[in-house]
């Protein structure tokens, strides 16, 4: 039974093509569960969401004048950031209104460019639910790089980070700068969605993003401690996806993301079951 199993998982890893899928793959995991417990205790899934559909005109430029596809959702990140944050400083709408802004009109420029380009067509699939099976040495370099400034951003901005989502006037009051860090996890966030788009794609990437750190909130409360669980969160998505994509043919990068987000229910259903218990012998014993 063991030696079964052992078969059933070496046997999807044994191939350069899914070793590097793996190493990015979790790579990309990492990155993202750590920026995206922030996402998630900040309420900025929203923003998530509509940063991975955001880079897409830059994609598309990219591509169209034959300029790296990283640069391109890089420097698309940073205006949809900039543009965010010069809505918040400059008017009194919410943020949800800047975002929803950008949202739809980044991704109706990158749909608009895309269209304009036949030869690209085929290209936009790619773009949308990426091919966690096509990563290459360079991309697998790109992701520790963002691993590696993910990791001193949000160490740099613990304090600040914090102070930001439990009150933003205390924030200000103990001179923690609350528009720098939001700006600052903006930008982390930017750079987690364009290092992870080249594996699970610019819409995949939203579900990696928010599931593992959502079910790991479920489970702890400390931040640094979510961390670590929505990271292993994470990682079992990874080889879990890999696994059944290479035995049931299926798309890689959706099996993915899908078994992210199913981990999130089996968690909650888990988590419900616990408390409508302890619920129940309270009733009992009252």
């Amino acid at each position: 039974m063991v030696a079964a199993f052992s078969d059933v998982v070496l046997d999807a890893f044994q191939s350069q093509i899914s070793q590097r899928a793996l190493i990015g793959g979790l790579l990309a995991a990492t990155t993202t569960a750590l920026v995206g417990t922030w996402v998630v205790v900040r309420g900025l899934a929203f923003f998530g969401d509509a940063l991975a559909h955001g880079v897409l005109p830059g994609i598309a430029l990219a591509a169209i004048w034959g300029f790296d596809l990283t640069l391109g959702a890089l420097v698309s990140a940073l205006v949809m950031v900039g543009g965010v944050n010069l809505v918040n400083r400059t008017t009194r709408l919410s943020d949800d209104t800047g975002i929803g802004l950008l949202f739809v009109g980044m991704l109706a420029l990158g749909v608009v460019i895309l269209s304009r380009e036949a030869t690209f067509t085929g290209d936009l699939t790619g773009f949308l639910f990426g091919d966690v099976l096509g990563v290459r040495s360079d991309e697998i370099r790109l992701g520790i790089v963002a691993l590696v400034i993910t990791v001193i951003g949000l160490v740099a901005g613990h304090r600040s980070f914090l102070a930001l989502a439990v009150n933003r006037d205390k924030a200000e009051t103990l001179g923690l700068k609350p528009g720098l860090a939001h700006a600052a996890l903006l930008t982390l966030l930017a750079v987690s969605v364009v290092s992870s788009f080249r594996v699970v794609g610019t819409l995949l990437v939203f579900g990696f993003l928010v599931a593992p750190p959502a079910s790991a909130v479920l489970i702890v409360r400390r931040i640094p401690v979510a961390m670590a669980v929505a990271v292993l969160f994470g990682w079992s998505s990874v080889v879990l996806g890999l696994i059944v994509s290479y035995h049931h043919d299926t798309a890689a990068s959706a099996t993915i993301a899908g078994l992210a987000v199913a981990q999130f229910f089996v968690v909650l259903m888990v988590t419900e079951t616990q408390h409508w218990r302890q619920r129940r012998r309270v009733a009992e014993l009252a």
